[in-house]
């Protein structure tokens, strides 16, 4: 069969590898794809939010089924676009994807089902987030509505920071946000845990540590993630059990009950407060860089899973993992996630040991005359599967220091809450 993958992130170059291994799969096209992809499956120079191009493409080249990596052409309605045009499509449709489109959506989703969650306010003006700032307990946590690469959130201290991030939500730095979200700040640990489901059955997709923050110790500004660890060293059958019960059945029940069903990755952002879950937020795909980070330690081919999903025979596929610790390390351009240059070249890539305990997956990468460039922010992903944390770290670190790039930077503490020191 011929599969597109569209984006072309790091999340997608590890799909188009997850993919690669199925011998299901004769021939992979990456739209738009990055320098990484190039190597596994031909590139495609197409805006994945250009459907009807996306879709003309589709069918002059008898593609038969899509997987979507990305939100914003799922939160936009690719999979309902393409499927009435009978395109088999892996993702949830336009109606569930409002849980990753629209913050106020899911809380007002978790209020009707009584999911855990923080307590929140949703204003339309500055004006009155700013009456509200004024009355509200510090720390403070805004959001902007729409859609922010996973940037758009502010932990505020003080009341100056809140004023702030009103104004630069309002003044569009995230685009257009028609609606602010404030939210009380939960004191706890952070876990991603993700599921698959196909509308009828669901099952666990494992499960991560992310760090979104820029600087060593979870410090500084938010990112699109700098690194995660799978399994997350919370996790454990109890806890799972309340997020199922308290969290995931609840949601996919409301979806339902929108006239729905749910297909896709489902990508939960929990707050682990006293061993009791608390839902962040919803993500209606793979994280970046947890399914980096995932993929990798995965046992069964990914496209019978995908396809059992389309076909809502999820219930007859065995989902099977590697008993391995997966650690991964984001390399970024100098700068990031403010300023930073573009284009710039990377060598050394032929000094890397890679095999089949250590990866590399691209992200913000172009390949142009044979030569690899940096063009994005977040611009390599170094994976290593092994025993132990430290010693996943150790692999990575050592083929880090033989990439030897200059121009970029990485956080050397990633893993800290599961590697002694």
């Amino acid at each position: 069969m011929k599969i597109a993958i569209l984006g072309s992130g790091g999340r997608e170059h590890a799909l188009t590898f997850s993919i690669s291994k199925s011998n299901k799969v004769e021939k992979i096209y990456c739209i738009p794809g990055n320098a990484g992809t190039s190597e596994l499956a031909e590139n495609i120079s197409l805006d994945i939010n250009d459907f009807k191009s996306v879709y003309e493409f589709l069918k002059r080249n008898n593609i038969n089924f899509v997987v979507v990596g990305p939100e914003d052409p799922l939160v936009n309605g690719i999979v309902d676009y393409l499927e009435k045009l009978d395109i088999k499509v892996f993702g949830p449709n336009k109606i569930a994807s409002q849980l990753e489109g629209s913050k106020i959506f899911t809380k007002k989703l978790c209020k009707k089902y009584n999911i855990p969650t923080a307590e929140f306010g949703i204003f339309e003006n500055a004006d009155d987030s700013y009456r509200y700032i004024n009355n509200a307990k510090h720390p403070l946590v805004i959001k902007a509505d729409n859609l922010a690469a996973g940037k758009g959130v502010y932990i505020c201290r003080e009341k100056n920071e809140s004023y702030l991030a009103v104004k630069e939500i309002f003044d569009g730095k995230f685009g257009t946000a028609k609606n602010i979200l404030f939210e009380e700040f939960l004191e706890g640990e952070e876990m991603s845990y993700f599921i698959i489901s196909d509308g009828k059955t669901f099952k666990n997709f494992g499960s991560a540590q992310d760090h979104k923050r820029v600087g060593e110790g979870d410090k500084g500004k938010n990112t699109g993630g700098m690194g995660a660890y799978s399994p997350s060293r919370l996790f454990n059958e109890e806890l799972e059990q309340k997020i199922l019960e308290k969290i995931i059945k609840p949601t996919l029940k409301g979806i339902n009950d929108l006239g729905t069903k749910y297909k896709g990755f489902l990508y939960a952002g929990l707050m682990i407060v006293k061993d009791e879950p608390f839902l962040i937020e919803y993500n209606v795909r793979m994280g970046d860089p947890e399914c980096q980070t995932i993929l990798p330690i995965l046992n069964t081919d990914i496209i019978k899973i995908f396809q059992s999903c389309v076909d809502e025979k999820l219930n007859e596929i065995e989902i099977k993992w590697i008993n391995k610790k997966s650690l991964c390390v984001v390399l970024c351009s100098n700068g990031y996630p403010d300023k930073y240059e573009k284009n710039i070249i990377i060598e050394n890539f032929e000094k890397l040991s890679l095999n089949e305990k250590n990866y590399l997956f691209h992200a913000g990468t172009e390949k142009k005359d044979n030569k690899i460039y940096a063009v994005g922010g977040r611009v390599l992903n170094f994976i290593s599967i092994s025993n132990t944390y430290s010693e996943a770290k150790k692999n990575i670190h050592e083929n880090l220091k033989k990439l030897n790039w200059e121009k970029g930077f990485f956080r050397k503490d990633i893993g800290y809450k599961v590697i002694d020191k």
